[in-house]
């Protein structure tokens, strides 16, 4: 597959962003972290980052902020077992807890999930090391066991807890898919199974030759769509081309 040079992507990005520094302080916004980092991440701040993506989709993220303190005592600080042997009365109990985002359908699966982490953890010895050791270059395939294994994690939702935990992780937000239709990635925008392979592919080489994670990749992608307001007429000057 014949692709731009990320640098030249990149300069879009910046141009976009209002220079180089402006957007290498949005991109640390989201870190990704060593693979041995992410292998220490105890099992329920595991549980907790399924669980913060899963209400967020389609929320508010500022109203899932302000409310999360009563989650983590709601889910007993997501701890595993207690979530994944919620008694009825638990249940119901949050149904009615207006502190939190009372979703039947969300709040029974922070329970399948927490049984999915205690799958995770009997079979790796701790949840997060399944994900630490997962190779970048089949995160998609991470992707489909995610969603299948878990539970409200279609969507971006497995993506954006893969990032949450520190995993390079590319998105396919809209702007993300505009970007990979621009670049001859996809021919239309869509996120079909096979389409992600081919998204997949094009991100290994990106990452092949610009020593750059998923996550940045991904980001600036995003951020380079579109062309800045005030260069419109000569957009190639404040590209740097």
């Amino acid at each position: 597959m014949k692709l731009r040079s990320f640098e030249e992507i990149y300069a879009l990005a910046a141009a976009r962003k209002g220079g180089v520094v402006a957007l290498e302080n949005i991109l640390a916004l989201t870190p990704s972290l060593p693979a041995g980092d992410i292998a220490r991440i105890s099992d329920d701040r595991v549980l907790a980052a399924m669980t913060r993506q899963i209400f967020g989709a389609g929320f508010s993220y500022k109203v899932i902020e302000r409310k999360w303190p009563a989650f983590e005592a709601g889910f007993d600080g997501f701890d595993p077992h207690a979530c994944a042997f919620m008694s009825e009365e638990r249940f119901d109990a949050l149904l009615r807890d207006p502190s939190i985002v009372r979703s039947a359908r969300k709040i029974l699966a922070v329970q399948r999930n927490a049984q999915f982490v205690l799958e995770l953890s009997s079979e790796h010895g701790r949840a997060a090391r399944f994900f630490a050791e997962w190779p970048d270059e089949r995160y998609i395939d991470l992707v489909h066991v995610v969603r299948r294994r878990g539970a409200y994690l279609g969507g971006e939702t497995a993506m954006r807890f893969l990032r949450a935990l520190g995993k390079p992780a590319f998105v396919t937000s809209p702007d993300m898919v505009a970007a990979l239709v621009r670049e001859g990635v996809l021919s239309r925008p869509s996120i079909a199974k096979r389409d992600l392979q081919v998204v997949q592919e094009a991100m290994n080489q990106w990452a092949a030759s610009s020593g750059r994670d998923f996550t940045t990749i991904s980001r600036v992608l995003s951020m380079s769509v579109g062309l800045p307001p005030a260069s419109a007429e000569r957009p190639w000057e404040a590209w740097g081309l």
